[in-house]
């Protein structure tokens, strides 16, 4: 029996100068990862991922740059107080706004997405949450949320509250009229949630536009979803997205 790929071998828990890197050029590869699926709108959209050192800091995008050409060094430091410790520039007011937020609240959340995909928009104009029709759906039975409240760019700390407290304890919240957010223990989790989100939101949409999808009952969504659901099934599915950018793009390999 031949050995699995060593993307397959999850890295131990670790922390210090070493780790900061190889988060940082996941972070970098998350980015790459989007612009491929074509989650990059203009200049919205953002990924942060708690720095590992710094538990009250995070790791994000700055403002203004696309998605395909992101590294890590062009990254940004900031502190829960919207100041930007390391990096060369601006960080995006509504990254800050909603990140900092989901991170102080959550302190198992080590990442957050948001981007306004296009499946994903257009599912939250419609205000409802999605239902289990699909093995891949059920990850979010009773696993997500919809953040009704719309007040245009997310600026202010009583708009990032209302996200909060909308997502509760799940790993995603539709923003209604806006696009999606999704968290996880790292940023392998954060990526293949929203992945599964957006994707969730399509097959949905055209279900229901070809007719009446039937529902999986609750008690094999909620056994499907602990398969899938759980942290290690999270981090396995996205492994072969990492695999193909770091090969195209060797330089983001880092730690």
């Amino acid at each position: 029996m031949s050995k699995l790929p060593l993307y397959y071998s999850r890295p131990a828990d670790r922390s210090g100068e070493a780790e900061r890197e190889r988060q940082k050029s996941r972070l970098a590869a998350a980015f790459r990862i989007f612009h491929d699926l074509g989650y990059g709108v203009g200049v919205a959209g953002h990924i942060s991922v708690r720095d590992p050192i710094q538990s009250d800091c995070f790791w994000v995008n700055p403002a203004g740059q696309s998605f395909h050409n992101m590294t890590a060094d062009d990254l940004l430091l900031v502190d829960s107080g919207g100041r930007v410790l390391a990096g060369d520039y601006a960080v995006n007011d509504a990254a800050f706004a909603i990140h900092s937020a989901i991170h102080l609240a959550r302190p198992d959340v080590h990442a957050v997405a948001h981007a306004h995909s296009e499946y994903g928009r257009t599912w939250s104009t419609l205000g409802r949450l999605l239902d289990p029709i699909s093995q891949d759906s059920c990850l979010f039975f009773r696993n997500h949320a919809v953040f009704e409240e719309f007040t245009g760019v997310v600026l202010e700390a009583d708009q990032a509250k209302g996200i909060v407290v909308a997502l509760a304890n799940h790993q995603a919240v539709i923003l209604k009229n806006h696009g999606l957010v999704s968290v996880g223990a790292g940023i392998d989790e954060a990526v293949w949630v929203f992945i599964s989100l957006e994707n969730s939101c399509k097959s949905q949409l055209l279900a229901e536009a070809s007719g009446s999808p039937s529902i999986i009952d609750d008690e094999s969504a909620l056994l499907t979803r602990d398969q899938i659901g759980n942290s290690e099934a999270l981090w396995h599915m996205a492994q072969p997205l990492f695999e193909q950018v770091f090969d195209r793009y060797p330089e983001l390999v880092g730690g």
